[in-house]
């Protein structure tokens, strides 16, 4: 038997899909900046903040299967911004490192970023960013939780990892 959804449960189907629209501006393939793509950005980023990786590492920074990571990677090592190594313990261990371009294409990447966040959070009334942040934040928590205990897919093996929205909203 099927019942209506209710006007609240319309809404929050609406802003999901919103927020999915936005989400999924950053993931295209197209250049962000510097010829990098949004998630070669998180790429760079990570190994920047973190230092050496393993390829796996990468997976869950991104949130995507390996295959993904593996095509998001290769044009950074082709463009020599990334490099491959071999682990010491483990011949068959990828390791993944920033190089010196990569440091420089990532500061540059970093600016246009900085000029994308400014713009956004220009069209925040000032007032309203506390609140905004928080919202956002409780909703990403409760997407999150939320996929990890009920799917409409039984079968479905992807489940949202742990985001990294971890920041005191003051």
């Amino acid at each position: 038997m099927h019942t209506e959804p209710s006007t609240d449960t319309r809404k929050l189907l609406l802003l999901i899909t919103d927020l999915c629209q936005a989400a999924r501006f950053c993931r295209q393939d197209s250049v962000f900046c510097e010829g990098v793509t949004f998630s070669q950005f998180l790429i760079l980023d990570a190994l920047a903040t973190q230092g050496r990786l393993k390829m796996t590492d990468l997976h869950s920074v991104l949130a995507v299967e390996k295959s993904t990571t593996t095509r998001l990677v290769r044009p950074l090592i082709e463009r020599e911004l990334v490099q491959r190594e071999k682990a010491d313990h483990d011949l068959r261990a990828i390791y993944l490192r920033i190089t010196p371009t990569g440091k420089e294409t990532y500061q540059k990447v970093w600016g246009c970023f900085t000029e994308f966040a400014e713009t956004i959070r220009g069209k925040i009334p000032e007032d309203d960013r506390t609140d905004a942040y928080r919202a956002l934040k409780t909703i990403l928590d409760a997407i999150r939780n939320t996929s990890s205990v009920c799917s409409c897919n039984p079968n479905d093996s992807m489940k949202l990892k742990n985001g990294k929205t971890e920041f005191n909203i003051t």
